[in-house]
């Protein structure tokens, strides 16, 4: 099983879903720490090649952005709730420079 890592603030960003989404988000990435797809994502190469979203459609649109082609982790890169049809530029903007944080440290 691979280890779960968060980025910036995106811990507390999933702990402020509402609860249904939370668990759903928490079964989802528990998967892909197993090795297993989730079961609804898309891919997102607008941030990296190998980065991917959960897409949880409860109680509203909710996004977990992430990538697993680190190491023996999946790094968390986002969280948030999508209010308009394309991803805003400012969450591809933030999951991009966590992602070059990550990738930066680990040289």
């Amino acid at each position: 099983m691979k280890e779960l890592k968060f980025a910036g603030s995106t811990l507390a960003d999933i702990r402020a879903f509402p609860l249904e989404v939370r668990q759903d988000a928490g079964y989802q990435l528990s998967q892909v720490q197993l090795g297993f797809e989730p079961s609804d994502w898309k891919p997102m190469t607008s941030i990296a090649s190998g980065v991917r979203e959960i897409r949880i459609h409860r109680k509203g649109e909710f996004r977990v952005i992430y990538i697993t082609m680190l190491h023996d982790a999946v790094y968390v890169l986002h969280a948030f709730q999508k209010k308009a049809r394309k991803t805003p530029k400012r969450v591809i903007d933030v999951a991009k420079a966590r992602l070059k944080l990550i990738l930066d440290k680990q040289g």
